[in-house]
């Protein structure tokens, strides 16, 4: 259980976000926070990176790893696919 409230998290996550942000860019793509849940942290990857081999390392092992780093260790962040937005209680 992270100790925060989703407000309570919410510039921290965006500014882990616009620190990485760069990175993804310079790849043609780039990513959108759409909410923050019991630590779950629901980001939608955007133009280069949609449908990319490398986006579920990208997510893992770069934007999550940071997370964990830099705000909690428990954070999780999940990719949202494009139309389920409104589903994220759906998603695992």
């Amino acid at each position: 259980m992270i100790p925060f409230t989703e407000e309570e998290l919410q510039p921290a996550v965006q500014s882990v976000i616009e620190k990485v942000r760069p990175s993804i860019k310079l790849d043609g793509g780039d990513i959108t926070l759409l909410s923050i849940d019991e630590g779950r942290v629901y980001v939608q990857l955007q133009g280069a990176c949609v449908g990319c081999g490398s986006s579920g390392t990208t997510i893992k092992f770069g934007i999550e790893k940071e997370m964990k780093t830099m705000i909690h260790p428990n954070i999780t962040v999940m990719n949202v696919p494009h139309g389920w937005e409104d589903k994220l209680d759906q998603l695992g």
